[in-house]
């Protein structure tokens, strides 16, 4: 390091702190600007003047002023420190701002998230989002992913985290099929039943909901079994049998009327699980957060 770099890093702070002097003249107002005492801020004006040589200011009842060498000094310091302030504000102004990654399961990033990023891409063009679907509970502060969206049962949500909706589950068809609404168990015993077969949710499965329906002894045409919740949604759209809609996932297929809810609103059956949003960060960058308020706007919506 040449000589001169190395003889100023040590003058930097003694240097700001007599700007800052300068710049207000007064020492109590520079010391609250640089959240220091007033004792630092004197002490770095004695260092700077010793290691000068020469006296850089005056100090009276309740006032001080610059010497001739203290205004020599302010007049190159004070717009040496500004030029590099402006230098590093237009750097970080147009730095690209580091993605913010969204994680979710498959099933919800395909159903709940995806149909909605038209919208948050017009409202939110600057900012790059990482969407990273997996059924796998991810450690978000390790995996460095910004937010999750968690699908758990209110007790068991995390502490901090944000509630986005409840579940609510009821039977769902493609108009194709020509179901009556209310639903009609005779009429469901025709149609194939579509089951999302995961082991871990019986609550979402049909022998479940008929259960709850006073259905249990209804034998329907066939059962077909899908291991992604997507899948049976999917299948459901393309009119090939009934599956049990899971409807704050399924907005935009019900506006559309891709699908249609068979069961009047008081028969639906609603459990203690919902849809909870996770902050890797409580204090998140501004990036992160217009996301998280975008994903709460959607979600009240």
């Amino acid at each position: 390091m040449p000589a001169s770099l190395l003889s100023l890093s040590s003058l930097l702070d003694p240097l700001r702190g007599f700007v800052a002097v300068g710049r207000r003249m007064s020492i109590t107002q520079a010391a609250a600007d640089l959240c220091l005492t007033q004792s630092a801020v004197s002490r770095q004006i004695q260092t700077l003047e010793q290691r000068l040589g020469s006296k850089l200011l005056v100090r009276g009842h309740r006032s001080i002023t610059l010497t001739t060498d203290g205004e020599r000094l302010f007049r190159s310091a004070d717009q040496a420190l500004q030029q590099l302030q402006d230098t590093l504000d237009a750097i970080g102004d147009h730095a690209p701002l580091r993605p913010v990654t969204v994680t979710a399961s498959v099933g919800v990033t395909g159903l709940w998230l995806l149909p909605r990023l038209g919208r948050f891409q017009q409202q939110h063009p600057p900012i790059d989002l990482r969407i990273a679907a997996s059924n796998r509970l991810v450690d978000i502060e390790r995996e460095d992913i910004d937010l999750a969206i968690r699908y758990c049962a209110r007790d068991a949500a995390p502490a901090g985290a944000i509630h986005l909706f409840d579940e609510t589950v009821a039977p769902v068809a493609h108009p194709s099929l020509g179901l009556h609404i209310p639903l009609r168990e005779e009429q469901l015993a025709r149609k194939a039943l579509l089951e999302f077969d995961d082991p871990q949710r019986p609550w979402l499965h049909w022998r479940h909901w008929l259960a709850s329906a006073g259905w249990q002894g209804l034998k329907p045409r066939s059962i077909v079994r899908f291991n992604q919740y997507d899948q049976v949604v999917q299948s459901a759209m393309a009119g090939q049998g009934v599956a049990l809609g899971r409807l704050p996932l399924l907005g935009p297929m019900l506006a559309e009327r891709s699908l249609v809810v068979l069961a009047p609103v008081p028969a639906i059956r609603q459990n203690h699980h919902g849809y909870w949003l996770l902050q890797a960060d409580q204090a998140p960058r501004a990036n992160v957060q217009a996301v998280v308020d975008w994903l709460l706007e959607e979600a009240r919506g």
